[in-house]
C-alpha cells in the first residue's frame, strides 16, 4: 500500500492529504503563485480549499510568516478565484 502524502492547511491547520490542498510557492527570486501542478521549485505552503481557511490564513498573516516576507493583495485576491472557481 502506497503512502499518500500529507501536507497542513495554513488555516484550519488540519493535516490532510496533499491532492486535496492548493499549494502557494516562494521560489528563491521571491515570486510567489499558486502552483496548479504541486511541482514547482521553492518554499511550498497548502491551503484547504475553501474560503473559511483562506480569510483565517489571511487575518493571521500565515503565509506572510511562512514565506517571511509581505504578501500583495494580488496573491489573495487569485487564491480566492481558485477557490471559488473550484
Amino acid at each position: 500500500m502506497k503512502k499518500i502524502p500529507q501536507r497542513t492547511c495554513l488555516g484550519c491547520g488540519e493535516a490532510k492529504p496533499k491532492k486535496e490542498l492548493i499549494r502557494i510557492v516562494k521560489q528563491n527570486d521571491g515570486k510567489i503563485f499558486i502552483d496548479k501542478t504541486g511541482k514547482a521549485n521553492g518554499r511550498g505552503a497548502y491551503i484547504c480549499n475553501n474560503v473559511e481557511c483562506l480569510e483565517k490564513a489571511i487575518k493571521s498573516k500565515r503565509l506572510d510568516k511562512n514565506f517571511e516576507t509581505e504578501i500583495n493583495n494580488e496573491i489573495y485576491e487569485s487564491l480566492r478565484g481558485v477557490i471559488i472557481d473550484k
